[in-house]
């Protein structure tokens, strides 16, 4: 009975489980016949509504462009709500850059940069001529589009396609002023996208007139003026009010390329460049060609703007400075700033002269084209930065900007990190002997080892195996471990550049800049305090209230390194000078300390030195990385660190270097120079009265060079020959830019 029951119960689930099926099998197919009826329907109705033939072909075409016009829209429109946040707030208008006038360490303006700006003038005192020439000029149908000037962008498009490139622009005036105010010159279609909306934004709030007054008070007209105004007293000495046709001609031709056509750089394009817009504005019949005849016969000569001395690779990156110290909030809002920098015109003269003279006289000997150095106080003041010879041809800065290998110059990075272990003294014992790191061996020149020596004779014979073993005794045993350490102090002592580790790190691998390497050896110079370059000592707002100081508002220095360990590298540095590789540098009557440094196949060549008032690095060699003549750190660079050093250290009270005793010599000893003749005359002791005046001193300086070139020239191979002797004939080991170093 029980498995009756039982039986009954099971028979009940299946049957329910049966019914079920069938109720959803039931259920589905009245579905699929109802949907299938509702789309035989739906097709019927469409096949009414159905057209062929020329009707379908129509139909078809205004169906695709709604569908792309609509998927056009919805991107447009997300790249013009970026565009339209840009004039968010109430003070677009009154955005400016900075207005700085700079000063060196005795208070003579040197030079400017950022803006020059003035838009006193009303557009009704504009000359007649002048909004003539700039209409027809930039844009004709100015007064009659809406913002963006159709025919003229159709026209661009069509003389760009015949030419295969961009030859002719098509943006309007108003599209100009919007890039000009609101983007960056950056060569995309979102910008050009942006450029449009942000026009038509203009076009909508600002009248005409507005949208032109704007323009010619904002463009950028080359020599760092923004604006016409600012423009005719920077070019003609004179109010955009009073200019002539010629000089209107001259300055509305600057729109389209401020710097190509910027008359006291470029005069014959200048000029060609006005007389494209005479025609323009004979063409769009503003005037006749006699009318223009004369300006044509004429033309418009700019004031002389070249000056003397200009530190322009200084000026630039105190510039920066500047700018970071205001986006830091720390110089208020004013916007028209006057700045003391710790700049010493005298130093940089012969900064100048030093570079330039040295590479006239040896660069083709050498091989060599280029050369960059940096001169700073121990504190960090920088005093003079030369970043390549010619700063019209090249305004990119060697000395702050480019990364070259430092070959031996690293070392004594590497030599003090393995003193703050306390494993090491000037007198310890190394021994120069076969190392391998994996399958690297460094080498030293002619591939022969010296065998035992103290360590201070290592580091001024440049002996390349015994970093490799100190930077494994640092990490006690482990090399690289000890190579993280060497990169810790590095950073520590004020490089800031990522160093690449490598096993070749430890004999200067790495790259670093000019900057970096005076820094870090201000560290030695001042006695083991962070030395961080500066330029500006004090800053001044337009109502000549000071704003900063950096003494004020800047953090004391910290004591990085330990004096001790300090004074033991000053030993060891002075004696690279006066035993090692770096004895052209030396400046009798006067300490110097320093190393030398040459990179793989000669590509770089370094002189990093300093005395207990100046640091200074100085880097040589080639843009393009190619190998100079076996040019070493102890030949020229050495010579030409001498040249610009000797002349600094006249009638200067002499500073020791931290932990090392001054020169013993008696008073009045001539500083002998680099290639023998008359020298400076140098005190160690009390300041002597100057017999010169400054610029006097400059000239004496500058003839001596001329007359030592002889002499010099015969003590050029000798100095090679120092350098070289100690050089490594490593095997390659790649830094982290792809090139080879050695030291």
């Amino acid at each position: 009975m029980e498995f009756r029951g039982k039986l009954s119960i099971w028979r009940r689930i299946v049957r329910a489980f049966e019914a079920f099926d069938s109720w959803t099998a039931f259920s589905l197919n009245e579905s699929g016949r109802k949907l299938s009826d509702a789309y035989s329907r739906y097709s019927e109705v469409l096949e009414r509504l159905q057209v062929r033939g020329v009707k379908r072909v129509g139909v078809e075409l205004l169906d695709e462009a709604l569908t792309l016009g609509v998927g056009g829209l919805l991107v447009m429109l997300a790249l013009a709500l970026p565009a339209f946040r840009e004039v968010g707030g109430d003070d677009w208008m009154k955005k400016q850059d900075l207005a700085v006038t700079f000063l060196d360490r005795y208070g003579a303006e040197i030079g400017r940069r950022g803006i020059r700006h003035d838009d006193s003038v009303s557009l009704d005192e504009f000359p007649d001529h002048f909004i003539k020439a700039v209409i027809a000029t930039e844009d004709r149908r100015f007064y009659d589009h809406f913002g963006i000037d159709v025919i003229g962008t159709l026209r661009a498009v069509t003389v760009n396609a015949r030419a295969s490139g961009v030859v002719q622009g098509g943006s309007s005036l108003t599209q100009q002023l919007a890039k000009n105010l609101f983007l960056s010159n950056e060569r995309s279609l979102e910008r050009k996208i942006k450029e449009a909306f942000l026009a038509l934004w203009l076009e909508a709030h600002l009248t005409k007139n507005q949208i032109l007054k704007l323009y010619l008070d904002r463009a950028y007209m080359g020599g760092g003026s923004f604006g016409a105004q600012a423009a005719a007293e920077f070019y003609f000495g004179k109010s955009i009010k009073d200019v002539s046709l010629a000089e209107a001609a001259m300055l509305a031709g600057l729109f389209k390329a401020p710097s190509k056509y910027a008359p006291h750089n470029n005069l014959p394009a200048a000029r060609a460049r006005a007389a494209d817009v005479l025609s323009n504005m004979v063409d769009a019949g503003f005037l006749t060609e006699g009318q223009v005849y004369a300006a044509r016969r004429n033309p418009a000569t700019p004031v002389d703007r070249k000056r003397e001395l200009s530190p322009d690779y200084y000026l630039d990156w105190a510039f920066n400075e500047v700018k970071r110290l205001a986006d830091e909030g720390k110089l208020g809002s004013d916007r028209v700033l006057t700045v003391r920098t710790a700049a010493d015109v005298s130093i940089q003269k012969q900064a100048d002269t030093a570079v330039e003279s040295m590479l006239r006289q040896y660069g083709e000997t050498y091989e060599a084209k280029q050369a960059a150095t940096v001169v700073m106080d121990p504190d960090g003041a920088v005093r003079a930065m030369v970043g390549g010879r010619d700063y019209g041809a090249s305004q990119f800065n060697r000395a702050t900007d480019a990364l070259r290998q430092p070959g031996s110059s690293f070392k004594p990075f590497v030599y003090t990190t393995a003193l703050l272990t306390g494993k090491f003294k000037p007198t310890t014992t190394v021994v120069d002997r076969p190392v391998c790191i994996g399958n690297w061996c460094p080498n030293n020149y002619g591939r022969s080892y010296a065998g035992a020596m103290p360590l201070a004779v290592a580091l001024a014979k440049s002996i390349n195996t015994i970093p490799v073993q100190l930077a494994t005794a640092i990490g006690g045993d482990n090399n690289k471990a000890g190579r993280a350490r060497i990169v810790e102090i590095c950073h520590l002592m004020g490089l800031t550049t990522p160093l690449t580790d490598t096993v070749s790190l430890p004999i200067g691998a790495a790259e670093v800049t000019v900057m970096d390497m005076t820094a870090g050896y201000a560290v030695f110079a001042n006695g083991g305090k962070k030395a961080d370059p500066y330029a500006a000592v004090e800053i001044r707002n337009s109502h000549g209230d000071v704003i900063y100081r950096h003494d004020r508002d800047q953090p004391p220095a910290k004591q990085i390194i330990n004096a001790n360990v300090i004074a033991d590298m000053n030993s060891m540095l002075v004696k690279v000078v006066e035993e090692g590789t770096g004895k052209k540098a030396m400046i009798p009557g006067v300490r110097v300390a320093g190393k030398t440094g040459t990179t793989n196949a000669y590509r770089d060549a370094w002189f990093v030195g300093f005395t207990g008032n100046l640091v200074a690095a100085i880097w040589m060699g080639n843009d393009d990385y190619q190998s100079t003549n076996k040019m070493t750190g102890g030949s020229l660079p050495a010579m030409t660190w001498h040249e610009m050093m000797a002349p600094a250290h006249q009638s200067v009270e002499l500073k020791p270097i931290p932990g090392i005793p001054p020169v013993n010599e008696p008073k009045g000893q001539a500083v002998a120079s680099n290639g023998g003749g008359k020298g400076f005359e140098v005190m160690n002791g009390p300041q002597r009265p100057a017999v010169l005046n400054a610029r006097s001193l400059e000239a004496v300086g500058g003839i001596e060079t001329l007359f030592k070139s002889v002499s010099a020239r015969r003590g050029a191979d000798r100095a090679a020959l120092l350098e070289t002797s100690s050089a490594p004939a490593a095997e390659p080991a790649r830094s982290g830019g792809g090139r080879i170093a050695i030291p």
